[in-house]
């Protein structure tokens, strides 16, 4: 059985209608350049933009993981991140945040300090040793990725027999491990962009029914934007809009259940037209159903 509900500050979300989750970077090299918010005005705008245009939550990263980024340290993330978590807790309160970091360290601080809802690990605990039981005792929601080496190296890791294997592999040894020490809320992340190729993303992708089924667990997918989609199209990041919206709809046939993306209005629509597409076929099963119950019992009668 697949769980249906995530706890987000004690409020329970029912995952039969899939959330969105609208992206904030608070950094100066994000891989798509209209993701990075930079000062106060623009962070507002931003902020208020993921509410107007419908977004469940909001995933605030200030370490990018784009391919070869640059490190920061612990104490810049925080930094970064103080002023954006600040003016959620202040000015929008019902929003849950998720902090998209790889420290424990700064998973605690922004819990304790700001409230903040969900943690969304890329590493899936991998860089962070105490990440695990930091989760446990914080005992927040946590967005477990797959991804190989760090954001450095992961593209020079893109070695596997099968690519969808070694993800559902990775995934059930740390579910099993978090299980352990207590971890309740898990959402699971294949990690698209991070230590695959382009045609592995899609291998993975093709995959997804599989991989949920087995981890029972709400599926988390981020490819808005990424490389496997502009570059198989041979265009740019800011391009790849109607790439992404075509991926989303996939993806939600496919299982997923929250969208992590940079436009809020279009994934929003995603969900709109698929989910009355699953209302119109369950409506035609039922009618199906009942029509062939009928000519049974015609025949039956006859």
């Amino acid at each position: 059985m697949i769980k249906r509900t995530l706890n987000l500050s004690g409020r329970l979300y029912d995952l039969s209608r899939p959330l969105v989750m609208g992206i904030v970077n608070v950094t100066p090299d994000s891989f798509y350049p209209d993701s990075r918010v930079q000062g106060e005005t623009a962070l507002r705008q931003r902020l208020e933009m993921i509410v107007t245009e419908g977004g469940d939550l909001v995933d605030l990263g200030a370490y990018s993981s784009r391919p070869g980024a640059d490190e920061v340290s612990a104490e810049e993330e925080m930094l970064r991140l103080a002023p954006a978590l600040k003016i959620l807790r202040d000015e929008y309160p019902e929003l849950p945040i998720s902090v998209d970091t790889f420290r424990s360290s700064v998973a605690r601080w922004a819990v304790e300090e700001y409230g903040v809802s969900m943690i969304n690990d890329i590493s899936g605990g991998t860089l962070d040793e105490a990440m695990a039981r930091t989760i446990a005792e914080l005992q927040v929601p946590y967005v477990l990725m797959h991804m190989r080496g760090t954001p450095q190296t992961m593209q020079s890791m893109t070695q596997y027999d099968d690519v969808a294997t070694a993800v559902a592999d990775f995934l059930i040894e740390r579910v099993g491990q978090l299980y352990e020490l207590g971890v309740h809320d898990l959402i699971i992340d294949p990690g698209f962009g991070f230590g695959k190729t382009l045609e592995q993303n899609y291998e993975l992708l093709s995959q997804l029914p599989q991989l949920k089924s087995t981890l029972g667990l709400p599926l988390l997918v981020g490819l808005s934007r990424k490389s496997m989609i502009y570059r198989l199209l041979e265009i740019s990041s800011p391009e790849a809009l109607n790439g992404t919206s075509v991926l989303h709809t996939l993806c939600l046939e496919r299982g997923a259940d929250i969208l992590r993306v940079h436009d809020v209005l279009e994934a929003r629509q995603c969900v709109r037209l698929v989910e009355q597409l699953r209302r119109s076929s369950k409506h035609n099963a039922s009618e199906h159903l009942s029509l062939s119950r009928a000519t049974s019992l015609t025949s039956n009668n006859g």
